[in-house]
Formats: structure tokens, sequence, C-alpha cells
């Protein structure tokens, strides 16, 4: 059984929150990023993390945002599609784990959702040496823009099939990807909340992982 740590990422500027876990034997780590207007404490992701952690994972979820920007996003929304500020700070915890004892010869895949979806394929874009394989929940992708035709980790793209705009938005990203999958879970909306919708989203990303980073 593998407890959580509380650790600080320090990051120009600021420093962030996260919750890393390590189970014994770990064949990889996994790093979350939120969505808008969410935190590590996402009640999705958390469900998520704890399926990568029974299946031999380590995972980071972290704050990307501290705690008065959060606030301030609260009010007006101001940072959550800050894809620049959001990607860059996920870029500095891909260095931490690098240079954590616990996690540094790890591999590393990245699991967003929502727009940080963006901010988890610009990661693997500027970091292709540590990231090797990348999650997208419900995620925007287009928001990484350019940069997704830079991206050479496997891609795994996860909509619900009732998430019309997204399901669109996926598509399309999906043609500037050199190596990924879309897979449609079918009747879920953007959130998941649908009965086995986020089970399924669970054994997805459990074997997407399973693939490409042990």
């Amino acid at each position: 059984m593998s407890t959580g740590v509380d650790i600080d990422i320090p990051v120009p500027g600021a420093t962030l929150a996260g919750d890393l876990v390590v189970p014994p034997d770990a064949g990889g780590v996994v790093l979350f990023a939120h969505g808008s207007g969410s935190s590590r404490f996402s009640p999705r992701n958390q469900i998520v993390a704890a399926g990568l952690q029974s299946a031999g994972f380590a995972t980071l979820l972290m704050d990307l945002l501290t705690e008065p920007e959060g606030d301030a996003d609260a009010r007006t929304g101001a940072y959550r599609f800050n894809i620049p500020l959001l990607s860059a700070r996920l870029c500095e915890a891909v260095d931490w784990l690098a240079a954590n004892p616990t996690t540094a010869t790890l591999p590393v895949g990245t699991f967003g959702a929502s727009t940080g979806a963006a901010a988890a394929l610009i990661a693997a874009a500027r970091r292709p040496a540590r990231v090797r394989a990348v999650v997208s929940r419900g995620g925007r992708p287009d928001l990484a823009g350019a940069q997704l035709s830079a991206v050479q980790a496997p891609v795994l793209l996860i909509v619900g099939g009732a998430d019309a705009q997204v399901l669109e938005l996926n598509s399309l990203a999906a043609r500037e990807l050199a190596d990924h999958e879309l897979a449609i879970v079918p009747g879920a909306t953007h959130l998941f909340d649908e009965p086995g919708a986020l089970d399924r989203v669970v054994d997805l990303a459990t074997g997407w992982f399973r693939t490409w980073l042990r």
C-alpha cells in the first residue's frame, strides 16, 4: 500500500503544491495536468491516479496555479486558458521528477484533462527525452497549437461519444499528431459522469501507459 507525500515544486516566481505517490517497483510515473477551474484535488483525476497506482505506476498530482492565482481564476477565469504558463510549469515538474531521487530513473507519462491536455502535450514536445507517453481525457489538444506536430510520444485521446464539440476538436488536432489513437467512450459526456464511463477511462489510460512506459 502506497501513501502520498506532500511536495513543493519550485517554478519561476512561485512554488506549487503536489501529491506524489510511488508504489514499490513502480514502472513509470504519470504527471497530471488538471483542467480549467480545477486543482490537484480533482475527483476525476484522483480516481484515475488511484487506478494507475494499483497498476504499479507512480503518480504526481499538482496544482498548476498558486492559491492566489486559483482564487483569481475562480472569479475571472484569468488563468485557465493561459496555456504558455500552464505548460511551462508542467515542464518544471518534469524536470523536478528527473532531479528527485525517488523518480529520477522512471519514464514519465503525462495525463491531461480539459485545458490541461494542451499543457501535457506541450510538455511532451519540449521534453521528448523524458516524456514517453501522453493521455488526454476530454481534452483540448487544439490549444497546443503548432506544437502538436512536435510531439514525438504516443498520444491517446479519450473523448466522450456525447461530447460532440470536443470530439470534433480532438479529431482535427489528431491530424497533427505523429503517433496517436482516438478512443471514444460511447454515451459519455464531457465530465464522464455516466455509470462506468470513468472506469473505462482508467482502463484505457492504464493500458496505454503499460504499453509505452514499461
